[in-house]
């Protein structure tokens, strides 16, 4: 059970209050926006491989749908809960206003294990959970994508669940597909390479060589892991790195692309058991307090709490995953000159992209990667700056910058829309 001190939903919800009070938003709007606007909790049987049945539990929330129909992803985890589902769904609504898409909030979720499920039951709990959900969601209300334990090829099961139903396929009904079946060329490197975007960018305005970063990465699936090579790419040396069997340190800098290769030659267990000359096991609290230029925290939330930002030796965060830091340790970090990239901004490059796969879709027309790319790129840099240029001006942290731009254009949106009936 968590507490109320680190409920995610309690988080986002106190982060909003912040941003709305500077803002001056009327009361009727802010009732509206702290709280999420649907909420489906489904339980539904799964037929093992020993032929027993299991009872999981799924969710899907939307949180706002002002500017458009509801984004978000899906996460398969043990932890899955209804207040973490709430919040991500409400930074997902944050999120897509700050980078100006049209798309409103959502996120779903099923309590489960997948790395104790065979291939079929995977699959099975996947199409029986698409088949619970259908009722919220479609190409033009809510599409979902991948999230932490999710993946292309379970994005597609989901789409073909939902086009066996309705008799023919529907491409845009989520995002993050295989390129086979609709998916759009740049979307799984999408999250990683925009957080890549906003160190570069960071180190652009300060003026620092990139070459003189050393930069740590906790979490290394689709996002730490992607974030990883392209920060090493920029010339940055990664120092560490860590998964859920721990951190891997080596301070002369990581063999990031070994390390990849590694990890995809072990996809449930991604780098446990790796090693290498030169390279120091270390546990995932000293890989958060390792001394480095850029932390790069891609892994769950409330990993940077008011217990452990006094021992942050970074210079710069850029929060790959949602929610890494607590309210708490926002004021800690501040007070000690830590500049904090916010999640809603650094990790949008996922959302992006699967904006940029939904219009393919819908168009059925297809874009080369190197369009991708410079699209996103496009609209990452913009979204950095306009959040820098209102941060500086008001002397104000990144985060709480981030959060005015995307509150105000989403309230805005319902207050142009106005109140039904």
């Amino acid at each position: 059970m968590r507490s109320d001190r680190d409920n995610p939903f309690r988080i986002a919800q106190e982060q909003f209050d912040r941003a709305a009070a500077l803002l001056e938003l009327p009361d009727n709007v802010r009732e509206v926006l702290r709280v999420p606007q649907r909420e489906l909790t489904v339980r539904f049987p799964v037929m093992m491989d020993d032929g027993s049945t299991r009872i999981f539990t799924g969710y899907r929330v939307q949180h706002n749908l002002g500017r458009g129909p509801t984004k978000g992803g899906i996460r398969y985890h043990p932890s899955v809960d209804i207040d973490e589902v709430r919040a991500l769904a409400m930074w997902m609504t944050w999120k897509c206003a700050l980078v100006n898409i049209p798309y409103g909030g959502a996120k779903g979720g099923v309590v489960c294990d997948p790395a104790q499920l065979s291939s079929g039951e995977l699959e099975r709990l996947t199409r029986r959970f698409a088949t619970e959900v259908a009722i919220v969601v479609g190409s033009e209300r809510d599409i979902p994508a991948p999230d932490v334990n999710t993946n292309p090829q379970i994005m597609a099961w989901f789409m073909d669940t939902l086009s066996m139903q309705q008799g023919h396929t529907i491409n845009a009904v989520v995002t993050g597909k295989p390129i086979e079946v609709g998916g759009s060329l740049g979307r799984n490197e999408a999250t990683g390479r925009g957080v890549s975007l906003m160190v570069r960018e960071w180190a652009r305005r300060q003026r620092r060589r990139l070459e003189d970063l050393r930069v740590v990465v906790q979490g290394f699936g689709n996002v730490g892991g992607v974030a990883a090579s392209l920060i090493s790419a920029l010339g940055c040396r990664v120092i560490a790195v860590g998964d859920a069997s721990g951190g891997y340190l080596c301070r002369n800098g990581l063999n990031i692309a070994e390390m990849r290769r590694y990890a995809a030659q072990h996809p449930r267990r991604l780098l446990e058991g790796y090693s290498a000359p030169g390279v120091e096991r270390i546990d995932n609290r000293a890989l958060l307090e390792t001394p480095c230029d850029v932390l790069v925290p891609a892994a769950l939330e409330n990993q940077i709490t008011d217990q452990n930002a006094e021992r942050i030796r970074a210079t710069l965060i850029v929060e790959g995953a949602n929610g890494p830091t607590t309210p708490q340790a926002d004021e800690i970090l501040e007070e000690r000159g830590i500049v904090v990239v916010p999640d809603i901004l650094a990790n949008a490059g996922g959302v992006t992209v699967s904006y940029f796969e939904w219009v393919q879709g819908l168009q059925s027309f297809f874009w080369n990667e190197q369009d991708v790319n410079h699209r996103l790129e496009q609209i990452m840099v913009s979204a950095f700056e306009q959040v820098c240029d209102l941060a500086d001006r008001r002397g104000i942290s990144l985060r709480l910058a981030a959060y005015l731009l995307a509150v105000r254009r989403v309230a805005d949106a319902n207050l142009i829309r106005g109140l039904y009936p």
